[in-house]
């Protein structure tokens, strides 16, 4: 439940339009929801905008089914990372209306409240290979309800490519760079644009780059002011940084107003 579905079921009550007990029952379950496995956060939205998000590796089907089935039941949208087959395929068939993404390794799908609005992001990817935590990136912003412009295979093995999406690097709230190898990109797109930039760095590579490792020290290592940094291959946490942003940017960065 967001901070605006709870306003109005007060308001509600206020107005003798719901009875108090209605009232309690729609918040069974608040501030947490227990569960056989898991303990859900059902707080979550109303203190960050978005309800918990389900990390799908490491969990069984079975979890991630009960996870999300815990979710739905409150109205909530569902954004589940790292997801395997066999889970994504329950997953599809459980929710016919979510999105399921195999390159990105997500499953989405909207709760019953429209998510607050949301400048553009965009994903930029030096190489193909990084496409995977691109792609979550990708589908973890819209998940968040930001528009998602993607540049694909734009890395600094040839300039050019980057060069004709400049325009798009200069309209987005914030822009989210993924590459890999020696990790050069997001300094470059840093140095074209004055907007925030999220690197991620990927564990694409030879030897030499030690999973990702020679990725992530040169991108922390960035002569360009403006630059974060993530994880090797956390396309999730970047993803959910820039929508972030992207919101704030959307609403002219001003708090809402808490009444």
């Amino acid at each position: 439940m967001n901070q605006e579905s709870l306003r109005r079921l007060l308001d509600s009550v206020a107005r003798g339009e719901t009875r108090p007990a209605d009232a309690l029952e729609r918040l069974r379950g608040f501030p947490s929801r227990v569960l056989d496995e898991a303990t859900v956060d059902s707080q979550r939205s109303l203190r960050s905008g978005f309800p918990e998000v389900i990390f799908g590796a490491g969990k069984t089907v079975d979890q991630v089914l009960a996870i999300a089935e815990s979710l739905a039941v409150a109205g909530e949208p569902i954004l589940v990372t790292r997801v395997g087959p066999e889970t994504a395929e329950r997953l599809v068939r459980r929710f016919p209306d979510g999105r399921h993404s195999s390159l990105a390794r997500t499953f989405s799908r909207a709760g019953a409240e429209v998510l607050p609005p949301a400048a553009m992001v965009a994903v930029v990817c030096a190489g193909t290979s990084d496409l995977p935590v691109a792609e979550e990136a990708a589908e973890t912003a819209a998940a968040l309800g930001a528009p998602v412009e993607r540049v694909r295979d734009a890395g600094v093995a040839g300039l050019h490519r980057l060069l004709r999406h400049e325009a798009l690097l200069r309209e987005a709230a914030a822009l989210v760079v993924v590459a890999g190898m020696e990790g050069a990109l997001p300094s470059v797109v840093g140095g074209l644009t004055d907007r925030p930039v999220i690197a991620v760095p990927t564990s694409v590579g030879y030897g030499a780059s030690f999973g990702g490792l020679a990725a992530l020290l040169a991108m922390l290592n960035s002569c360009v002011a403006g630059v974060s940094v993530v994880n090797i291959d956390n396309g999730f946490s970047a993803g959910y940084g820039a929508a972030l942003i992207a919101r704030l940017a959307a609403r002219g960065s001003r708090p809402e107003p808490v009444s």
